[in-house]
């Protein structure tokens, strides 16, 4: 959801900055905004060493943090281009959809609505569902899990690194959206690459959900794209 259908990247970085300030520690914004799109059990202790997430002054940065997020940043959330329209158009193409997000269950209600598909997504699976957040394979295992199909059968749409190392684990290849804000090259590995769901929905019918849609033995046609990575449709 964040950066994927949400652009609230920035957001969740400098809500991270500003727990940590609350609490007495300055961790530069630069230092935060690469991390974005793990949960907050691997964003804790990457910056700060000895600290974790769950007890302590750690687990009083992360509540902090979703705090902010929630109540100073949570307002002024956009959806990405296209994210609703995406969603519909995969749904009517006859494809199953479950989140799998690194928030909690309280910041992906706030998230769904704002990108305007809490209507539509009633699958989800959260960091409350998982022992540990991206880039482990835990959200991506459950989500498998509560779809019911195999990883053969599935690509997940993301915007991280951390995405496409989490679905990779269980054998789930990854379409991923600059809209995010990472490089081309932070994104190596996925199957092909979109500026944001508006651009993947354009460009949908050479697209891996094309092919993920397509009843077994069909053929799918449609030329790849340049900014697809090698491998991909």
């Amino acid at each position: 959801m964040d950066g994927t259908l949400v652009l609230s990247n920035d957001a969740q970085a400098r809500a991270w900055v500003e727990a940590f300030k609350v609490h007495g520690r300055d961790v530069p914004l630069e230092k935060v905004r690469p991390l974005i799109g793990m949960g907050g059990d691997k964003v804790v202790p990457e910056l700060a060493p000895g600290l974790n997430a769950e007890d302590g002054v750690g687990k009083e940065i992360a509540d902090t943090r979703k705090e902010v997020m929630l109540e100073t940043f949570g307002p002024t959330l956009q959806p990405a281009p296209g994210s609703r329209e995406l969603v519909r158009h995969a749904q009517q193409e006859g494809l199953a959809i479950v989140v799998a997000s690194s928030a909690s269950s309280e910041e992906l209600e706030t998230l769904l609505t704002v990108a305007r598909v809490d209507d539509l997504l009633p699958a989800r699976t959260t960091m409350d569902d998982a022992g540990q957040s991206k880039p482990a394979p835990d959200i991506v295992a459950v989500a498998l899990t509560k779809i019911g199909l195999s990883a053969d059968a599935v690509v997940m749409v993301g915007d991280s690194p951390y995405d496409i190392a989490s679905a990779a684990q269980v054998g789930v290849g990854t379409i991923a959206l600059r809209c995010g804000g990472f490089s081309d090259g932070d994104l190596k590995g996925a199957l092909a690459l979109y500026d944001d769901p508006a651009d993947l929905l354009a460009r949908y019918d050479a697209s891996p959900l094309r092919e993920a849609s397509q009843p077994a033995g069909t053929e799918v046609r449609g030329e790849a794209t340049p900014d697809m990575e090698e491998g991909g449709v």
